[in-house]
């Protein structure tokens, strides 16, 4: 079977737990999957049909019939458990170290050298949670103009303001003068924008906006543009790339924009890949922990999966995986060390049990060898399990 389009969703934070390492992340008995299915009416039989149950380490339902395409786990190897360290090993670059996080706030000298090239103060930094912070700083921010800055125990930089004392243009002008001072070291995986309005109860905008580091080897999005070919990226992919091997970008607003997206992508003629990120489940569920509202939208997700794959060509291949996890019935607000979901679906892709995956770099590799380009120097491609002879 020769595939001419590849549909790449990424579920954000959509682990499945066993991970074998979960411990030593402090993510011990973590399981995203399992703690939505203790939401009252959770039922995907979508997700259900493509083989989400019957991967290995998940009990499976009675209701769970003989799977339609091919499914597995994928282990990460990388040493992380980020946004941007879990979709740059999807993209074939394995990461030894992690990167860094600041659990006391950033030092004095990035604070004091990012004061100097803004010309406003810094107040908080220290980690927080987005909604929290701007509820803890907010009036302050509105009195004296100073910038809002925390963290995460992910390895970003995150700076806030109203809209109405920094407009959103500025802020992302402050936010690349942050990622101009955040190298060696320092380099942390992403620099956010975090814009938000009203008054108290202040409320986060779509404006959100990611600068991240470049990653430091070639990636599959980079290795598909020297075939000539389409790398069409939906919601923050292209922010974590840097923008690099990006052939063409539409940033969303949330789940069912990035949902809206790509079903009219997939009504165009392309070759290559659509390399979609839905952020929701991460960043309104996820680190939330909120149970409910993170089943509601895997559900949501669920629905919108049958329109999709009957729409789809013959020639194109659906990949749905995640980046991490981010159990939302866990300690705490971080994301968790978890195993992710690989689910495969397309015109001649067998039902076939893919197994454990060492590395998330295996999807890179299966990329690669369906277009002909390089193959990542991690990763093993699963394109030959899942064809016809």
């Amino acid at each position: 079977m020769k595939f001419k389009r590849v549909f790449l969703i990424v579920m954000d934070s959509f682990g499945i737990g066993g991970a074998a390492d979960a411990a030593a992340f402090g993510d011990e008995g973590s399981n995203t999957l399992a703690a939505l299915g203790t939401a009252e009416g959770f039922h995907v039989p979508n997700l259900t049909r493509l083989g989400l149950y019957h991967i290995e380490g998940n009990p499976t339902p009675a209701h769970a019939a003989s799977p339609v395409g091919a499914y597995g786990r994928m282990c990460e190897r990388s040493q992380g458990k980020d946004t941007t360290i879990g979709h740059w090993e999807l993209a074939g670059v394995y990461s030894e170290e992690p990167l860094p996080t600041y659990p006391d706030g950033f030092p004095p000298e990035i604070i004091r050298a990012f004061e100097e090239r803004t010309g406003r103060r810094v107040i908080c930094n220290r980690p927080y949670s987005g909604v929290a912070v701007i509820a803890d700083y907010g009036r302050e921010h509105l009195e004296t103009g100073a910038l809002i800055v925390y963290t995460s125990a992910d390895s970003v930089f995150q700076i806030a303001a109203h809209e109405s004392v920094v407009p959103v243009e500025e802020l992302y002008r402050y936010c690349e003068i942050a990622r101009e001072l955040l190298v060696g070291k320092h380099c942390v995986g992403r620099v956010i924008a975090r814009p938000f309005e009203g008054e108290h109860p202040f409320r986060r905008t779509a404006r959100r906006h990611d600068f991240s580091a470049v990653p430091p080897k070639k990636t599959m999005l980079d290795r598909l543009r020297e075939r000539g070919l389409d790398t069409i990226c939906v919601g923050k992919i292209s922010d974590i790339f840097a923008g690099e091997g990006v052939s063409e970008s539409t940033r969303t607003g949330g789940n069912d924009e990035g949902l809206a997206v790509t079903r009219a992508i997939a009504a165009r003629d392309f070759t290559g890949l659509c390399f979609v990120n839905l952020v929701d489940f991460d960043m309104l569920y996820g680190h939330r922990r909120d149970v409910r509202g993170y089943a509601d939208a895997v559900m949501r997700f669920d629905a919108w999966l049958p329109d999709f794959t009957q729409a789809m060509r013959e020639g194109d291949l659906l990949i749905i995986t995640a980046d991490h996890g981010c159990d939302p019935s866990y300690g705490g607000t971080d994301h968790t060390r978890e195993n992710v979901p690989l689910l495969v679906y397309g015109y001649g892709v067998k039902a076939v049990d893919l197994g454990t995956r060492t590395t998330y770099a295996d999807v890179a590799a299966t990329v690669a060898d369906i277009f002909g380009a390089e193959p990542p120097e991690t990763g093993e491609s699963f394109l030959a399990m899942i064809t016809e002879e």
